[in-house]
């Protein structure tokens, strides 16, 4: 039997680039999901990576100003936590109102909580979670 030899397949970038025109779209779904989420404006500003109230206050008055890649990255995992959610809970209700109970799974913290303390991995961490609990990995 003779070896064969393997083509290489070359790596795609890194995660695909958010445009301006995507990551405006992203902030105001952003703003909505929040007022879904029913957060509080400091709950939003810490989930938004330490986002000032002021630029928060011009967000929800669909006022979006620029944006740099780490608040694009939050927001996407905002979203595919969200997405996630609506996987699991067919009555969008029950996923919104599911971010703040209390949860076995972590310990008896939230969801909230766990997003709550600030970091980007928080976030993909959670979003890793509900995408394994939907596809039972």
């Amino acid at each position: 039997m003779q070896l064969q030899q393997i083509v290489e397949t070359p790596v795609a970038g890194s995660s695909p680039i958010i445009t301006d025109e995507e990551a405006g779209a992203l902030a105001r779904t952003t703003v909505n999901l929040f007022r879904a989420w029913q957060l509080s404006d400091a709950e939003a500003c810490t989930l938004l990576g330490g986002m000032s109230a002021r630029t928060w206050a011009r967000w929800k008055e669909g006022i979006i100003g620029r944006t740099d890649r780490d608040l694009r990255m939050r927001m996407a995992h905002l979203m595919g936590i969200h997405k996630g959610l609506r996987y699991i809970f067919k009555d969008a209700a029950r996923g919104y109102a599911w971010i703040r109970k209390s949860n076995a799974a972590f310990g008896g913290q939230s969801a909230l909580d766990i997003m709550m303390r600030g970091e980007m991995a928080d976030l993909a961490s959670l979003r890793d979670w509900l995408n394994a609990e939907r596809s039972a990995w």
